[in-house]
């Protein structure tokens, strides 16, 4: 029984398995494969067709990223309430008031996390 099992996910492993084995032969056939003559102008920090200002290791301030991530969380939220929402009447017939309160405890939690957020500073932008 279990041979059959294993059979039957046979073809998504070889995917998987070539999958993995183009995407390095790829990424290393580039080096195999492409000329190499570094010059001053290619080792030189590109920065959109403009003369490069400072260094690249210059630092970014954190508020940058702070805000960088809540924008991804703020999607993620909006990515679990969307289908949910769209989805309500149905989900209220077949499971009734756990279908609210589930998504309720979610947005609570979420939110909490917001506050947080908040109330360290973490919206600021000095």
């Amino acid at each position: 029984m279990e041979n059959v099992i294993l059979y039957n996910y046979l073809p998504i492993l070889l995917v998987f398995g070539f999958a993995i084995i183009f995407g390095i032969g790829v990424v290393f056939s580039s080096e195999l494969f492409g000329p190499q003559r570094p010059t001053k102008s290619k080792l030189s920090t590109y920065e959109s067709g403009m003369k490069p200002i400072g260094s690249a290791e210059e630092r970014v301030s954190i508020k940058y990223y702070l805000v960088a991530m809540f924008f991804i969380i703020f999607d993620i939220e909006v990515i679990f309430v969307y289908p949910w929402a769209v989805k309500f009447s149905e989900l209220y017939k077949t499971f009734g008031m756990p279908a609210f309160t589930s998504m309720l405890i979610f947005l609570i939690v979420f939110e909490l996390g917001f506050l947080y957020a908040y109330k360290k500073g973490g919206f600021r932008w000095d």
